[in-house]
């Protein structure tokens, strides 16, 4: 007799609830394959609906809607909602409880995005989402989105917050469709927290962490967001570096001078910042204050866990297009396990077609210092601040006044911010045990296991408050332009990421 195709996904859908974790690994894959390509089609319109909700931080009016639409989704989905109050917007606690279930597992999602600048995004709007592929002359090219049903893996959708992180919110949402189709209860009860303040630092989650921390509870935290390593393989990260950030001014003249009368007079703040900042690093890259390295150890277990890590670093430099790189370690792995001091950007006077032949009034650099566990962030913002003051500069932290200017020769205004910590998870606690397992079982294969991403998300409240450990589980391309103009994420990725939530939500803890 010959069974349907119906009949056939029951009867495997079936055998995948019955048997142990570990028999028939391949009728498994097989399924959770057809099961993600199936809920990938069925969720590309809810991908594009909540692509198209503006979401930029700064404009609260905007991230009403973005609240709105996920109680919406999660409420639908069988979750209660909280709204977290904040001096600013709320954070959303999605939980659904399963009987019996004697663990609690916490999910961090993020929903806004970074500022954009449209004339920069080659689309209509990067609030339109936009489904594009690759043309023959190498440049992404627009195409229908009646298209979609019949999508190869290398095609993108291109929107802001395409993979950072609203892609990663659609498949978990698609994902928690699939196990109920399904009938798959995980084992456990879930918590979804959503932040829509992270690309401003998420400078109210701490606060509405330590007051809420008993809504909040939970035994163990995963985050989905980031890009895979950079062979796309299947991934899991173990921590993540913190982030501080300092604007640093010099100043010349009160107002800025006419370069052919007050050249070679009025001393020129940009010349100053420039030295200033060059004082910093050597040739190399690697901070020259004292003390900026102090306490990390790359001991040789810790080595081991790094080289396991299968970086091409040839191809890392040609994806860069850059000929060597920073020293600050032999390798990038061992790179991203220090403290770092970046000049994200600069200004003063005027460029381009706004040139103008003056000494400019001020020059200023927006830094940013990524932080590790061993670096006490105050401590480092001290060292900086001392090493400024050390190379003659009066330094305060608002803008001098005229007495000041007249009694100092060279003044500079230092102001900072400390956004949050490190965070680091051991590979072999219960949820590195469970999340590597899940994989797996999903994909035939180890994933790759990273002990830190050199990136920064505002997990370390949960860890180092409510006492839960974190692993990220990303899911996007690492080519997705995220934070930068003609964001994209790559449609391969979207299912699979659906893949990698159903096999989570599938695995027993």
């Amino acid at each position: 007799m010959k069974l349907s195709t119906l009949t056939l996904v029951f009867l495997s859908t079936l055998i995948l609830l019955i048997t142990s974790t570990g028999f028939s690994q391949q009728l498994n894959q097989e399924l959770l394959n057809s099961t993600a390509q199936k809920y990938a089609l069925g969720s590309f319109e809810n991908l594009k609906e909540l692509l198209s909700i503006p979401n930029d931080a700064f404009y609260p009016e905007e991230i009403e809607k973005n609240v709105q639409w996920c109680e919406n989704a999660f409420s639908s989905r069988g979750f209660s909602t909280t709204r977290i109050s904040t001096e600013t917007v709320p954070l959303l606690l999605a939980e659904r409880k399963q009987n019996k279930a004697e663990k609690t597992v916490l999910i961090y999602l993020q929903i806004d995005g970074q500022p954009v600048d449209s004339k920069r995004w080659f689309q209509e709007s990067p609030y339109k989402p936009a489904l594009k592929k690759m043309g023959n002359d190498g440049e992404w090219e627009e195409i229908s989105w009646d298209n979609i049903n019949n999508y190869e893996d290398d095609w993108r959708v291109f929107a802001r917050a395409a993979s950072d992180a609203k892609g990663p919110v659609a498949m978990f949402l698609a994902a928690l469709d699939a196990t109920k189709d399904l009938n798959i209860d995980p084992n456990y009860n879930i918590k979804v927290i959503m932040d829509f303040e992270e690309e401003l630092g998420s400078p109210h989650l701490p606060k509405a962490v330590t007051d809420n921390s008993e809504l909040l509870k939970a035994d163990m935290l995963i985050i989905f967001d980031g890009p895979r390593h950079i062979t796309n393989k299947p991934t899991l990260t173990f921590g993540a570096r913190g982030i501080s950030t300092i604007q640093l001014t010099t100043y010349g003249p009160v107002v800025p001078q006419h370069s052919g009368h007050f050249g070679n007079y009025a001393p020129n703040p940009a010349l100053r910042l420039s030295k200033l900042l060059a004082s910093m690093k050597d040739d190399e890259g690697r901070v020259t204050i004292p003390g900026f390295y102090d306490g990390i150890n790359i001991d040789g277990a810790t080595e081991k866990i790094l080289k396991a890590v299968p970086d091409n670093e040839s191809q890392i430099k040609e994806r860069l297009q850059i000929a060597e790189t920073d020293k600050v370690g032999s390798y990038y792995q061992e790179a991203i396990q220090y403290p770092s001091l970046n000049i994200r950007g600069m200004q003063s006077g005027w460029i381009n077609e706004k040139v103008r032949t003056i000494v400019p009034g001020w020059a200023r650099a927006e830094i940013d210092v990524r932080l590790v566990l061993e670096s006490d962030p105050e401590r480092l913002i001290g060292l900086i601040k001392d090493h400024v003051a050390n190379q003659g500069y009066f330094v305060l932290d608002r803008e001098p006044t005229k007495e000041e200017r007249l009694e100092h020769a060279k003044i500079a205004t230092m102001t900072h911010e400390i956004s949050y910590q490190s965070f680091r998870t051991a590979f072999d606690s219960e949820v590195g045990l469970w999340l590597t397992s899940a994989l797996k079982n999903a994909f035939g294969e180890d994933p790759i296991r990273i002990r830190m991403s050199g990136g920064s998300i505002p997990i370390s409240p949960f860890v180092n408050t409510l006492n839960i450990p974190a692993v990220t589980v990303p899911t996007v391309n690492r080519d997705n332009n995220q934070h930068s103009p003609n964001e994209n994420l790559r449609l391969g990725n979207y299912r699979e990421g659906i893949k990698t939530m159903i096999a989570i939500l599938s695995e027993k803890l």
